[in-house]
């Protein structure tokens, strides 16, 4: 559910702020000292349920509208939270649990090199996304046997079958170049003939099931690998970054010598982190609160970002909201962006 609207009353005793918001993604602009990190730290923390951070914050009043006219509302009386969620005129309290469940949120912060572990260890954010993506990569390897799923009965012919798992074919071929891929069980044919379909006709509609599940376990990773590798290498110069077959990053020079990830430029390692999370982290229906993903970035790769934010929005059907300083980034999307205003106070 999109939000088409946040407002601020009060921010630091002097700032009030109404922010529109552009659809799928919204540039948010300032000076310094305006408030702009803080109001992305606010939106975050309301749908985690921090009320912590909320409650530390000086502001009197944040209003978050939604697409479908609801509106969640949090009044701060000198650290004293009262949170309500008003639809159609009726204002009822809801709990830090239940702020959770309006939308999940990943949170790109400008601090992003470096990541903070369950054990409470600060690590460089690359080395972790790499094991983390190596690990998945191999769980996936390791579970190719297809699950047994129940037969059902469904009402599809033999020609819609056919066409159905031609479209699972091809989605298992564009996943092969990840090297994730399911067992096939003996004696099964995909894509089956049309004699294989009339004959076994039950046995290929519970392939088609169990393909079905397989699919819904793994195309995510899979697309998201390939989307990934393909971003980062259409912005790399001299070198790119390629997933081998035991799921380890690696980076190649354009003489085939390969570099360690920690020799990668301050730029190289923001490209890689900010879309790595947008790809791996950002589930689909997310909101993504970007802040300032210029860091480090030349003026050419600060250009290139605004549409490769856009297609990322389209296909998986998120909303960003990115804080921004630079111009660069916003590019030819000024309709589509807001300035926090002095005269807003």
């Amino acid at each position: 559910m999109l939000i088409t609207n946040v407002s601020i009353i009060g921010l630091f005793g002097e700032y009030d702020y109404n922010i529109d918001l552009c659809g799928q993604l919204t540039y948010v602009h300032s000076p310094n000292g305006y408030g702009k990190s803080t109001i992305m730290h606010m939106i975050t923390a309301a749908f985690k349920g921090d009320i912590k951070y909320i409650s530390e914050t000086q502001f009197e009043r944040m209003d978050i509208a939604f697409e479908d006219e609801s509106e969640l509302i949090i009044e701060n009386n000198n650290g004293k939270l009262l949170i309500q969620m008003s639809k159609n005129g009726l204002e009822i309290p809801i709990s830090p649990d239940e702020m959770e469940e309006l939308a999940p949120v990943c949170y790109i912060g400008p601090e992003r090199l470096v990541v903070k572990k369950k054990d409470g260890h600060i690590v460089p954010a690359l080395e972790s996304y790499a094991q983390e993506l190596y690990e998945n990569i191999n769980s996936a390897k390791e579970h190719s046997k297809l699950i047994d799923a129940d037969l059902k009965k469904i009402d599809i012919s033999d020609a819609e079958l056919e066409s159905h798992f031609r479209d699972i074919k091809a989605k298992l071929d564009y996943m092969a170049a990840t090297g994730i891929k399911p067992t096939i069980p003996s004696g099964m044919r995909l894509p089956p003939s049309r004699y294989e379909l009339t004959n076994y006709r039950d046995d290929y509609v519970l392939f088609a099931e169990e393909l079905d599940n397989y699919l819904e376990s793994n195309y995510a990773l899979a697309e998201s690998i390939i989307t990934f590798v393909d971003i980062v290498n259409s912005l790399f110069i001299g070198k790119k970054i390629e997933i081998g077959a035991n799921g380890k990053m690696v980076v190649r020079l354009d003489n085939n010598s390969s570099l360690p990830l920690s020799r990668l430029s301050s730029g190289e390692r923001q490209i890689i982190i900010m879309f790595y999370n947008l790809l791996f982290h950002a589930g689909s229906n997310a909101l993504v609160i970007m802040d300032e993903p210029e860091i480090s970035l030349h003026v050419s790769w600060q250009q290139r970002l605004g549409s490769l934010f856009n297609d990322i929005c389209r296909v998986r059907n998120i909303q960003m909201i990115v804080a921004t300083h630079s111009p660069q980034v916003i590019h030819d999307k000024w309709d589509c962006a807001t300035e926090l205003r002095f005269k807003d106070a």
